[in-house]
């Protein structure tokens, strides 16, 4: 989540109802036995590789573009070159590198957050709809996750100042129903904006710390605790043109288009989708209405930056209002919440019709000290972004 530091905290007294506080992705979550529209980014259409993750679509000079994929898999990542970086990172490739995520550098994973101005308002001309919500004290979510929030988990993600963490929802693929192999994540948690590119070696833990062990027992825990459903390799991820080009490290510049889709793979290959392997996933309502008609909305994360350690999974709920930066786009939705960096990503949930939780927004920014979140309200663009990702590995999964 990108911070803000908080300036004159004005306070509301709308508050959640009772059902909403009580809203858990529970509704969904069960334990189980075993063209892209012109605002979103259309990059080379992919089919990757065992191994590689190579798209079809290569650039005239494969040869070395094979031998860099490689060299990257065999450990060139760890000298990356931040100029070289910037440069050529126009498109998504991923190589699997095998056990690259092991505990110990998963521990050492920060939160993916940037910094902005202290007056938001006065730096970008920000306006809310309404004063500065108060801040919700962030609770934990029950355990065991794979009973209480299983969609729900942990992003991880090698930046070139190191290894970063968000939080991502196994979302509903229509093109693949009851086999979806898509996370929703937030922009910044795939590609650094106007003035980077792609991140690297992106890999999703769903139930991350599934019985919310303390970071001191987290490294001696066995596997089946940390990872209940195994890691999740980033095959392809797609984001808005308005975030890759108007992200920013200050201002706040893309938050409102700051959403990502992630299709990842198993690890180890074992045959199910990750929608399969979890055993539920969260449709997302492309056509939530504005803030004055929610009651309440519910947001889930792992926050990483203190007060927080990023071992366990928080949420909070209350009634959103609205914070808009660029005028020509969507107002964010915006509500209390104390949760901190490493949220990002995280997704905001609502009540459907059927009971069902509904994924509507997802982790942006927020002040440090942590007061509130605010996330994009998801509509045309962000249905692109998604579109795109769901009709590339349609019938593939």
């Amino acid at each position: 989540m990108s911070p803000i530091r908080r300036h004159g905290r004005r306070r509301r007294t709308a508050a959640a109802t009772a059902a909403l506080t009580a809203l858990a992705l529970a509704l969904t979550a069960c334990q189980s036995g075993g063209g892209t529209d012109a605002s979103a980014r259309a990059s080379a259409q992919p089919s990757p590789t065992q191994d590689l993750g190579i798209p079809e679509d290569l650039p005239d000079d494969l040869p070395t573009s094979l031998k860099d994929l490689e060299k990257w898999r065999d450990g060139e990542w760890k000298n990356w070159d931040r100029d070289q970086w910037v440069r050529e990172g126009r498109d998504f490739v991923n190589p699997y590198i095998k056990d690259h995520w092991k505990r110990d550098r998963m521990d050492e994973a920060e939160d993916n957050g940037k910094h902005v101005p202290e007056d938001l308002e006065a730096a970008s001309g920000a306006s809310a709809s309404g004063p500065e919500p108060r801040p919700v004290k962030a609770r934990g979510v029950d355990t065991p996750y794979t009973r209480n929030a299983a969609p729900a988990g942990k992003v991880f993600m090698d930046t070139p100042k190191g290894p970063m963490v968000c939080s991502g929802t196994v979302v509903n693929d229509p093109r693949n129903p009851g086999k979806s192999n898509l996370v929703a994540t937030a922009g910044h948690c795939v590609h650094s904006g106007r003035n980077g590119g792609w991140l690297r070696n992106i890999m999703f833990v769903p139930a991350y710390n599934n019985r919310g062990l303390p970071p001191s027992q987290v490294r001696s825990a066995q596997p089946q605790d940390i990872a209940p459903y195994g890691q999740w390799w980033g095959e392809w991820a797609q984001t808005s043109d308005y975030w890759i080009k108007q992200g920013s490290a200050s201002g706040g510049g893309g938050a409102q288009q700051d959403f990502a889709v992630l299709h990842v793979r198993p690890e180890r290959p074992a045959g199910k989708s990750l929608e399969e392997t979890v055993g539920a996933a969260v449709r997302i309502n492309f056509d939530a209405p504005r803030a004055e008609r929610f009651s309440g909305l519910s947001s889930y994360g792992y926050p990483a930056a203190p007060p927080f350690d990023g071992a366990r999974m928080y949420s909070c709920t209350d009634r959103p209002g609205e914070l808009t930066i660029d005028p020509s786009q969507p107002a964010l939705y915006r509500i209390g919440c104390t949760m901190t960096g490493g949220s990002s990503g995280g997704g905001w949930f609502m009540k459907g019709a059927d009971g069902k939780a509904e994924l509507v927004s997802v982790n942006s920014i927020g002040p440090q000290p942590a007061a509130w979140l605010a996330g994009p309200r998801l509509g045309p663009t962000a249905k692109g972004v998604f579109d795109a990702v769901s009709r590339k590995y349609a019938g593939k999964n």
